[in-house]
């Protein structure tokens, strides 16, 4: 990954930063933004890099997605779906993902979950369903939906033109990220527009052997330890101008803050530290898979308890809408929501390092 595209990232931030409260206000990412991050290669940091993609390590992506959920939490959210969703074209065949990859607005989102029904028919399967949590699903131009067939299950590519959204993201945090319903009613879908990662990828290449669902998984962590960062780092500026106004002095003085601020930043580095070096020992057998779930799932932990340190050293101030702070809270706590960083998932990690085979493992 070109070094230029971290910097270019970082040099937005500040921008994403000041457009913040109006990303949740408005309930969206604004276009112009999306833009700016599709005309950067954000979502298609998965995609493979002989049609038109990045094809960048996961190393990488917890990087970017990290520094974007700093920026802001629903914008780091939506970069990380189209982002890791990317990595669909990697399952389809060589044509389909070039043809999906010329459109330079390319960002494809969706739910793998299968809430879908697929029925066969010349070519490909008629697919009708509702899915919902789709988030950046104004933006998207393909939707992913996951479907049951005759077969098994699959994953649908829908083209968005064909695509209706129902407006229900009404919601605590992460209000930015427009995760409507979306539906289809009886549409074509052409089998190369389907496929399951249960099968061997079309595109060879290390991104495409890393674990699927850890991949996909992977930037609900980043995420969160970016909102997080900023978290303390807001409450830093707070902590170095608020006055106790019983001394006169900066709260930064107060030793319950400055033990706030110091065991916030050691759950955000050890947890980004744990994350990292699990991505690179990560593997296709179950307990490298298991290892590497353990530490997305702790890093959202993490993450949340960082930032409710920080909120509640900073005392009333952090309740009002002007404080960052209440937002951060917000955020952090919705994507510890999120089904693929549960307590389901934990257990079954558990399972696996206690050595029992008596589990299912299709979800790591």
């Amino acid at each position: 990954m070109p070094t230029s595209l971290i910097d270019d990232i970082r040099a937005l931030s500040p921008a994403i930063r000041e457009l913040a409260p109006l990303i949740e206000r408005d309930r969206g990412v604004p276009p112009a933004l999306v833009e700016k991050l599709a005309g950067l290669g954000v979502f298609r940091l998965a995609a493979p890099r002989e049609h038109g993609g990045l094809e960048a390590d996961p190393g990488t992506l917890v990087e970017i997605f990290e520094e974007l959920g700093r920026a802001d939490g629903s914008t780091g959210w939506c970069a990380m779906i189209g982002g890791a969703t990317s990595m669909a074209l990697g399952h389809l065949p060589p044509a389909t993902a070039a043809e999906l990859l010329r459109d330079p607005r390319f960002l494809i989102a969706g739910v793998a979950a299968p809430l879908g029904r697929a029925t066969p028919a010349e070519g490909g399967y008629r697919v009708s369903g509702r899915w919902s949590f789709a988030s950046a699903c104004h933006h998207a131009t393909w939707l992913v939906g996951g479907v049951v067939t005759p077969a098994g299950v699959r994953l649908a590519v829908l083209d968005a033109a064909e695509v209706s959204i129902h407006d229900t993201w009404d919601v605590a945090g992460l209000r930015g990220t427009g995760s409507h319903d979306f539906s289809v009613d009886d549409v074509f879908v052409p089998t190369e527009r389907t496929f399951s990662l249960a099968e061997p990828p079309a595109h060879p290449g290390p991104l495409y052997a890393f674990p699927p669902l850890s991949l996909l998984a992977l930037g609900i962590g980043a995420v969160a330890l970016g909102i997080a960062r900023a978290a303390i780092e807001d409450f830093g500026e707070l902590a170095r101008t608020k006055r106790n106004p019983l001394t006169g002095d900066p709260i930064a003085t107060k030793p319950a803050v400055r033990v706030a601020v110091a065991e916030a930043t050691a759950l955000h580095g050890s947890a980004l530290a744990y994350l990292m070096s699990s991505v690179k020992s990560a593997g296709p057998d179950a307990p490298r898979r298991a290892a590497l779930r353990l530490a997305i799932s702790t890093a959202t932990r993490n993450a949340a308890r960082a930032v409710d340190l920080v909120y509640h050293a900073a005392g009333g101030s952090a309740v009002y809408d002007s404080s960052p702070l209440q937002r951060h809270f917000r955020d952090v706590h919705v994507a510890t929501q999120h089904a693929m960083v549960s307590s389901e998932v934990t257990e079954t990690v558990g399972a696996v390092l206690l050595g029992l085979g008596d589990v299912p493992t299709s979800r790591l």
